[in-house]
């Protein structure tokens, strides 16, 4: 996926890539959090609609199906179909779900009128979906997902090993995204693992108050290893592998811009999670603004500040993506 990248001060990203090139390796980007009303329905659809304005093929995809607003964002007031047609089995093929919009290169899946009845797919349906997700062609599909730490959020959220927590500078939301980074990461390690003692005993850690006294990840190691060694090896490289991308939204301080070096600090030294900060948006009434025209911010406004803090994140996830591909 290599488009021409222009300078940080362009605001813009460069072409999208060679069609021939890229067909059938989509990159799945999903956005997480602990809290809801952060912004990252927000995030997600100006995220997809920069990488879109720059020539790349992208597909967002909205996992809330108890809440579900993407559509709203991206400017498609009526969706025609939606991912709870996939979850009633009236259509397993996402292709028929993809509604067109109003910006080139961008396609979305929405998730609309859900079956109140049963809202939430199975298990053996998120697999489905998610293995249906991997065979979209396109550059980019952009997940955005519900809030909170339910199984079908953590399933959604593993489909990479780089997925997007999005935070805002309030304690509630902090704290709350360290809760979604820890229980992602955990039920990561535990579906790693082979041995049935060795997932019992993640499912240990997973309560904090455990009478084992394991409360960190370092903890674990140690008893995990005492176990299976091979298990052990198993437990780091799994570790090592995870690196959630953080985006601090709504900054209005330099206190608020440091927050995510912070958080990455703290991921780092209690949780043995190696967070990347991507960046921040900072606040903007023309974000305000974009939502209540129900439109994409750099769209409406690409000139202002967040629609450029935009663009300078999407160029980061171009870069890291070109990156990956080398490796």
């Amino acid at each position: 996926m290599g488009g021409r990248s222009l300078s940080a001060d362009s605001g813009q990203l460069g072409g999208g890539p060679d069609r021939a090139e890229s067909q059938g390796r989509a990159r799945l980007i999903p956005f997480g959090g602990g809290k809801g009303g952060v912004g990252k329905t927000f995030i997600a659809a100006n995220l997809a609609a920069t990488l879109a304005r720059a020539g790349y093929q992208v597909v967002a995809v909205d996992g809330d199906l108890e809440g579900a607003n993407l559509h709203t964002a991206i400017g498609v007031r009526r969706p025609r179909r939606s991912v709870a047609d996939f979850v009633s089995q009236r259509e397993e093929d996402l292709q028929k779900l993809m509604e067109d919009t109003a910006i080139q290169n961008l396609r979305l899946i929405p998730a609309t009128r859900p079956n109140l009845a049963h809202a939430q797919p199975s298990h053996a349906q998120r697999i489905q979906f998610i293995r249906a997700l991997r065979q979209i062609d396109a550059d980019f599909v952009l997940l955005d997902l519900g809030a909170g730490t339910d199984v079908t959020v953590m399933d959604y959220f593993m489909v990479c090993e780089n997925g997007v927590v999005v935070v805002a500078p309030e304690p509630t939301s902090i704290e709350n995204a360290y809760s979604f980074m820890r229980a992602a990461f955990y039920r990561r390690l535990r579906l790693s693992m082979v041995s049935h003692d060795v997932r019992k005993l993640v499912g240990i850690a997973m309560d904090e108050r455990n009478e084992r006294g394991i409360r960190t990840p370092y903890d674990l190691l140690r008893e995990v290893e005492s176990l299976d060694s091979a298990e052990g090896a198993r437990f780091v490289r799994s570790m090592r592998a995870f690196r959630p991308r953080l985006i601090v939204n709504g900054v209005r301080s330099a206190a608020d811009i440091k927050l995510g070096f912070s958080i990455r600090s703290v991921c780092r030294k209690y949780f043995a999670i190696d967070v990347e900060y991507l960046g921040y948006v900072n606040h903007d009434e023309a974000a305000r603004a974009s939502v209540r025209a129900c439109r994409p911010l750099v769209d409406t406004h690409p000139r202002s500040n967040a629609a450029i803090y935009l663009t300078r994140i999407a160029r980061k996830i171009v870069a890291q993506d070109q990156t990956e591909e080398a490796r």
